[in-house]
């Protein structure tokens, strides 16, 4: 899996940060920065769920061949 964030969706409510907090960050503009882009084993299960979470849907789950 490779993790994205659509940059023009996030809007810094850091609700990625609540689930997946080695995954992503805030950058200092407030927008979710992947500190992980290739996640694995438990960090991948907190990415999903983090996109799960995202309100504005800025999370970006793509399958490691696209």
């Amino acid at each position: 899996m490779r993790v994205t964030i659509d940059e023009d969706k996030c809007c810094g409510y850091a609700a990625c940060l609540s689930v997946a907090e080695k995954v992503f960050d805030l950058a200092a503009d407030n927008i979710a920065a992947v500190l992980v882009e290739h996640p694995q084993g438990e960090l991948a299960d907190q990415a999903r769920e983090a996109a799960a979470a995202c309100p504005t849907s800025a999370i970006i789950l793509l399958d490691d061949t696209e």
